[in-house]
C-alpha cells in the first residue's frame, strides 16, 4: 500500500497547520469514519501525541486529567451521531475548571441535518456550559471559505485560554475524500492575542504604517497625545471619516482619495492598526494593508481587513504608550496623503445639485462646537468627502446602520446640552421613518434638521449601486418612490411650522444659496429649524459618479502602444494598419 499523507481537504488542512501553530499536539482520538480524514492525516505527523479511546465519555474526561496535569490544550476528537453527545459530561467538568479541551467533531455538511439522513445530528447548538465557543468550519471551496475557515479555528483556539481559558467546540464538514497525497500542509495565518501582561510583540516594518479608526467614542485628550506621539514616532496617519473621533494632528479624512479607483499611492500599507467600531466609510476602506494589529478592550476577533495577526485587549491608550519610544520621524507619510487629499479635490469640478453639493457648501461653515449627526449610507457618503470645522462633533448610527431612529438621535442629544447647536442631515425615507420625533415636546430651539427630499431611497438609484441598473424600474419597490407627499412643498412645511418649527426649503443652488446662512447661523435662534432640500435622485447619481473618476483610471498597455503609434505613425496610417490584422 503506497504510503498516506495529509488528506487534500483544505479546511481539515487549516486546522492541523493552525494546530501546529499554536503548539497544541495531546489528541485523544475515538474511532469512526466521519473524523476519519483528520485521524489519518495526524497519525503521519511526528508532531501530534497521539491517544485512543473507544469510549467519548472516557475520552473527554482523560482530556480533563490530562490538561490539568500538563497545562497544555488537548483534542478530543470523535466521528458523527451521538458519539459527541457523549462528550458533553466530561466537557461540562472542563468548562467549570477552566481546563483547555478541544472537542472536535465532523459531521456531512448541514444541509444533510434533519433529513432523515443516518448519523447526523444537529451540533449548531451547545449548552452554555460546556463550552466557552463554538465555531462551524466547511468544507472549503473557494478562498472566502479558507478566510473565514482560518479566522473561525484561531477564534476558537484562542479562546482556550481567555479570560480563565477552558473548553471550546469545532464542528467540521468533510466530504469523505480518500486523496491522502498532500505531502505539506499550507502556509496559515495565526492570530495572537496579546493582553497587558504578555510580551508585545516588535513593529519592525519600514513602509506605510496608518491607524484606522471606525466609528468611536469622542477621544479624551490623553488619548489624542498618545496616539500622536505614535504616529511621531513612526511617521504614521490616522484615517478617519465623520464617525471617527479623532481630531488630532496625524487626521486624514480618506473617503476622497479611496472613492478614485485609479490613485494607489497612499492606500498600500505595511502594517495597520485597527482602532473602533462598524465604519460607513466604504470608500475610506479601500486601503490595502499587508497585515493588521486590532486593538480593543474586548479582545474580539473582528478580521474587517482579512490581514489581522494580533488582537490587544487593553485600552487604546496604554497599546499606543507601550509604542510609542524612540526618536520622532519626519511626517513625510502625514504631507503625502494630505497633498493627495488636496490634489484630487481641486479636480472637483461645478456638481449637480444635491448632497454632494450641499455638503460641500456648509460642511466648513458650521459654528464652532456644535454636533453634526447624520444619515447613513447616501448622506455619510457625501459628507465624508469633505472635512467640517473643527471643533464640530459628528456622529451616525452606523452601529445597527438603520434608518429607523435618527431623528430621535439628534433629538436625545440634543436635550443634553441646550446650550449647544445641534445639527442633522437625513433623506426623505430616514425623516418619515421617525417623524414622531419632532413633534416630542421636549424639541428645543438648539435643534437644527436639514432634509434632502429627493422623494425615494435614491441611495438604490445611486451610480454604482446594483439597484441603479433597472433605471426608472427601481422606482416602484426597490426605491420605495412616491411615498410622504411625493415630494409635496407643503406637506413637511405644515406639519414643521404647527409643531413650532421655522421652516426654510430649496430646490435649486440659487434658492439654496440665499437661504443657508440662516441654518448654520451661529446666534440663537427663537425656534428649532427645518431646512427641507428638494433634490433630483439623477442628479445625486450625476454627483457621485463624477467624485468617483475624478482621477483617470490607468491606461492599459493596448492603449498606450495605441498612442505610440498614432505618435509615430499618424491616426491614419495606424486605422490602415489596423484594417489588415
Amino acid at each position: 500500500m503506497s504510503k498516506k499523507y495529509y488528506t487534500n481537504e483544505r479546511g481539515l488542512q487549516i486546522i492541523i497547520a493552525l494546530l501546529k501553530a499554536h503548539g497544541i499536539k495531546k489528541i485523544i482520538a475515538s474511532p469512526g469514519a466521519t473524523n476519519l480524514t483528520f485521524v489519518a492525516s495526524i497519525q503521519q505527523d511526528p508532531f501530534f501525541e497521539i491517544y485512543s479511546s473507544v469510549d467519548e465519555r472516557s475520552a473527554a474526561y482523560m482530556a480533563c486529567g490530562m490538561a490539568a496535569e500538563s497545562g497544555e490544550p488537548v483534542v478530543i476528537t470523535c466521528t458523527g451521531a451521538t458519539a459527541s453527545r457523549n462528550y458533553m459530561p466530561g466537557l461540562t467538568e472542563a468548562f467549570y475548571r477552566k481546563l483547555p479541551v478541544i472537542a472536535l467533531t465532523a459531521n456531512q455538511g448541514v444541509q444533510n441535518i434533519g433529513h432523515l439522513i443516518a448519523q447526523n445530528i444537529d451540533r449548531r447548538q451547545t449548552p452554555r456550559d460546556i463550552v466557552k465557543m463554538s465555531v462551524e468550519v466547511p468544507v472549503v471551496k473557494d478562498d472566502t471559505d479558507a478566510w473565514l475557515c482560518n479566522v473561525n479555528v484561531n477564534k476558537a483556539l484562542l479562546e482556550l485560554t481567555h479570560h480563565g481559558g477552558g473548553p471550546i467546540h469545532i464542528n467540521f464538514s468533510t466530504t469523505y475524500s480518500g486523496d491522502f497525497s498532500v505531502k505539506e500542509l499550507p502556509s496559515v495565518r495565526v492570530i495572537n492575542r496579546i493582553t497587558l501582561k504578555d510580551n508585545f510583540p516588535e513593529i519592525s516594518v519600514q513602509g506605510n504604517i496608518g491607524i484606522f479608526v471606525g466609528s468611536h467614542r469622542k477621544f479624551t485628550p490623553v488619548e489624542v497625545q498618545a496616539i500622536d506621539k505614535f504616529c511621531e514616532i513612526h511617521n504614521a496617519v490616522v484615517f478617519c471619516d465623520h464617525t471617527s473621533g479623532y481630531y488630532g494632528k496625524y487626521r486624514v479624512q480618506y473617503a476622497l482619495v479611496g472613492a478614485q479607483s485609479a490613485s494607489n499611492a497612499t492606500r498600500e500599507l505595511d502594517l495597520l492598526i485597527h482602532i473602533g467600531e462598524v465604519s460607513g466609510d466604504y470608500y475610506g476602506m479601500n486601503i490595502l494593508p499587508k497585515e493588521v494589529w486590532r486593538v480593543s478592550e474586548d479582545g474580539e476577533v473582528k478580521d474587517f481587513f482579512k490581514k489581522m495577526r494580533y488582537i490587544f485587549e487593553m485600552p487604546e491608550e496604554e497599546f499606543f504608550a507601550r509604542y510609542s519610544k524612540g526618536e520622532k520621524q519626519d511626517s513625510t507619510y502625514l504631507a503625502k496623503c494630505k497633498s493627495e487629499y488636496q490634489r484630487i479635490y481641486d479636480m472637483i469640478p461645478e456638481l449637480p445639485f444635491g448632497n454632494i453639493w450641499v455638503a460641500m457648501q456648509v460642511s466648513r461653515k458650521l459654528p464652532a462646537n456644535s454636533v453634526l449627526h447624520l444619515g447613513i449610507l447616501n448622506t455619510l457618503r457625501s459628507w465624508n468627502f469633505f472635512q467640517v470645522t473643527e471643533t464640530v462633533d459628528t456622529y451616525c448610527n452606523v452601529g445597527g446602520f438603520g434608518i429607523d431612529g435618527i431623528d430621535s438621535t439628534v433629538l436625545g442629544a440634543s436635550l443634553c446640552n441646550p446650550n449647544k447647536l445641534f445639527f442633522c442631515v437625513l433623506g426623505d425615507l430616514a425623516f418619515f421613518y421617525d417623524l414622531n420625533a419632532i413633534a416630542n415636546r421636549h424639541v428645543h430651539n438648539n435643534l437644527r434638521i436639514m432634509l434632502i427630499n429627493n422623494g425615494r431611497g435614491t441611495e438604490f438609484t445611486n451610480y454604482g449601486h446594483p439597484g441603479h441598473a433597472f433605471g426608472e424600474a427601481a422606482d416602484p419597490f426597490i426605491a420605495a418612490a412616491g411615498h410622504y407627499g411625493h415630494k409635496s412643498p407643503t406637506l413637511v412645511r405644515h406639519y414643521a411650522e404647527d409643531l413650532g418649527f421655522k421652516y426654510l426649503s430649496a430646490s435649486n443652488k440659487d434658492e439654496f444659496l440665499n437661504v443657508y446662512s440662516e441654518y448654520i447661523s451661529p446666534e440663537e435662534q427663537p425656534h428649532p429649524i427645518l431646512f427641507e432640500v428638494f433634490t433630483e435622485s439623477k442628479d445625486e447619481s450625476d454627483a457621485l459618479e463624477i467624485m468617483c473618476n475624478l482621477e483617470p483610471a490607468p491606461k492599459t498597455i493596448k492603449q498606450t502602444v495605441k498612442e505610440m503609434a498614432v505618435d509615430l505613425l499618424g491616426e491614419e496610417t495606424v486605422k490602415k494598419i489596423r484594417k489588415f490584422i
